[in-house]
């Protein structure tokens, strides 16, 4: 996430503190928004987890589930 708010700051022009604030207003929003898995998975991305096994096995519960 540093380097997210680093672009950010350096992007827009603003503080370190004030696109830290603005990353997680927005990671906090799309926390809410989005369902459960795929929140989850964007959270763990931003936090510098490996998430490609995370998708895959999601991926791979929809298949199960519809029978793929």
């Amino acid at each position: 996430m540093d380097e997210l708010i680093k672009m950010v700051a350096d992007k827009t022009g603003i503080s370190a503190d004030q696109a830290k604030s603005a990353v997680e207003t927005v990671m906090g929003f799309l926390k809410d928004k989005l369902p459960a898995g795929i929140s989850e998975q964007v959270e763990g991305l931003m936090s510098g987890k490996d998430v490609a096994g995370g998708i895959a096995g999601m991926a791979q519960g929809v298949k199960d589930k519809l029978g793929l």
